[in-house]
C-alpha cells in the first residue's frame, strides 16, 4: 500500500479572488461550482496549502453559495498559499484555467491571519431588472414603505411545507431606478440564524405593496458584503 503523498501545510499568503459568473454559465449547484474552481486552481499550479490531518484538503474557501443559474459580478474565493507569489504571477497562472462561464475580476492580497471568509460574509447586493416597464413612482413608493415597515410577514416554501418568516430583518436596503427597464437595487442580509434575504422575495413584497404583479427579467448578484463593510 503506497503512502499518502505529503501535502504542504505551511501558510505564507492568502489571495482573495473576486470572480464573476456570466448568464450563460452552466447551471450548477454550489458543490459542483466549488469542485470546478478547486480543480482550476490546482491545475494552474498555485502552491496551495493544505489542512492537517487524515482528511486534509486544500485551503480554498468560498464566500457564500450562489443560486443555480444566477449571474454574479463579485463572488469571493480565498486561496491560501504555502509560498508568497506576486499578483502578476497568480493572474498569469489562472489565465486559461478559469472554469467556463466564469472570469477573474480582481486579486486581493488579504491578511493571512484574518478570520475565515465564510463567517464574514454578512450581506449581498443584487440588481433585479423588471419586465413590462411597471410604473416607476408606484414601485418607488412601495420601496420606501418596505424600509419604513417594522416587520414584513411573508411565507416561504421549504420542502413540502410553507413557513412564516419576517423579511424585514433580512432587508437592509432597497431602491428603484427608472428606465425602461425598471431596476430594483437591493441589499439583503445573509444571517446564520435568520436565513438569507432573497431578491425575488423583495420583489414580491414590492409588488404586494404597490398592488402590481411584478415580473423579474434578470437577477445579478453584484457583490458579497463583508461584516466590516456594513454601516
Amino acid at each position: 500500500m503506497s503512502e499518502r503523498p505529503e501535502r504542504p501545510v505551511d501558510q505564507r499568503q492568502r489571495w482573495r479572488l473576486v470572480v464573476a459568473r456570466t448568464p450563460d454559465a452552466p447551471d450548477e449547484a454550489q458543490r459542483e461550482v466549488a469542485d470546478r474552481w478547486v480543480s482550476a486552481i490546482e491545475s494552474a499550479g498555485l502552491p496551495v496549502a493544505w489542512t492537517e490531518g487524515a482528511r486534509s484538503r486544500p485551503r480554498i474557501a468560498f464566500g457564500a453559495p450562489l443560486p443555480i443559474g444566477m449571474a454574479a459580478n463579485g463572488e469571493l474565493i480565498d486561496v491560501v498559499l504555502c509560498e508568497r507569489w506576486p499578483a502578476w504571477r497568480v493572474r498569469e497562472a489562472l489565465l486559461g484555467q478559469v472554469p467556463a462561464g466564469w472570469r477573474l475580476v480582481e486579486l486581493l492580497d488579504v491578511w493571512l491571519a484574518g478570520p475565515p471568509l465564510a463567517g464574514r460574509v454578512a450581506a449581498a447586493d443584487y440588481e433585479v431588472v423588471l419586465s413590462g416597464d411597471p410604473p416607476l413612482d408606484r414601485v418607488g413608493e412601495a420601496a420606501a414603505e418596505l424600509l419604513a415597515a417594522p416587520n414584513l410577514p411573508r411565507q416561504r416554501v421549504r420542502g413540502d411545507a410553507t413557513v412564516e418568516y419576517d423579511l424585514r430583518p433580512l432587508l437592509i436596503d432597497v431602491a428603484v431606478e427608472g428606465g425602461p427597464p425598471v431596476r430594483v437595487l437591493t441589499r439583503t442580509r445573509l444571517h446564520p440564524e435568520l436565513g438569507t434575504g432573497r431578491p425575488e422575495e423583495v420583489v414580491a413584497a414590492l409588488g404586494d405593496r404597490a398592488g402590481l404583479a411584478l415580473e423579474i427579467e434578470t437577477v445579478v448578484r453584484e457583490r458579497l458584503v463583508l461584516a466590516e463593510d456594513l454601516p
